[in-house]
């Protein structure tokens, strides 16, 4: 009878498979590591966000082309004072004080690869438009794991565009079934733009609708 001996060689590339995924999950890197493929999807340019044209009435009485519920819809959140933001100093904020001025607001999550791979390109979009007054990021985290587990993901990436937690509930025109969603909403209060899932908003095109609207 011939002796058995364990080799690394004689298990199945699946096995390896699962234990990296294993240990992945269990150290709480796997957020990080699916981000990072995410993130070069990203770099590749194809997933960009769709921008309506932006439409110049000549009188009161002409509206914007209709090209989604969303598009024309009048934001309820720039209506209702009852819609509090927490930020991270634990202040609270009326999202009706952002009125007048063009809103990114991006709904994300520490947990969230597809958030995680996007957000280095919106911290770059938002070092590129922060000196404009009129227009104001809203970073909105979804994070059930309160704010200190927000704060230390903030800090060790670095980021330093505008972080809140809702401190209210979430007005309708915000409702989303997944994340990432992103919304650009005008100077008039209306959602300008929306996009689900990630994209690279770090683009020349991004950058001028922004600027754009808050003309």
């Amino acid at each position: 009878m011939t002796d058995y001996k364990f080799s690394l060689k004689n298990v199945p590339g699946w096995v390896y498979t699962l234990v990296i995924f294993g240990f992945l999950y269990l150290s709480g890197l796997h957020t990080e590591a699916i981000g990072q493929v995410q993130r070069a999807l990203l770099a590749t340019g194809i997933i960009t966000p769709d921008l309506p044209q932006i439409s110049k009435p000549e009188n009161e009485a002409e509206v914007a082309p209709e090209n989604s519920n969303a598009v024309n819809a009048i934001s309820e959140a720039m209506l209702a004072n009852d819609f509090l933001l927490q930020d991270l100093q634990g202040n609270t904020v009326k999202f009706s004080s952002l009125r007048n001025k063009v809103i990114f607001l991006n709904i994300w999550a520490t947990w969230c690869p597809p958030c995680v791979a996007e957000m280095p390109g919106i911290q770059s979009l938002y070092d590129k438009v922060k000196g404009n007054k009129n227009i104001a990021f809203v970073m909105l985290s979804v994070d059930q794991n309160g704010m200190e587990k927000i704060k230390k993901f903030v800090a060790k990436k670095g980021y330093t565009f505008p972080v809140y937690l809702p401190a209210s509930g979430v007005p309708a025109t915000f409702e989303t079934r997944s994340i990432p969603t992103t919304f650009i909403l005008a100077k008039d209060g209306k959602v300008a733009a929306r996009h689900d899932g990630m994209a690279n908003y770090d683009t020349k095109e991004v950058k001028e609708y922004l600027e754009n609207l808050a003309k």
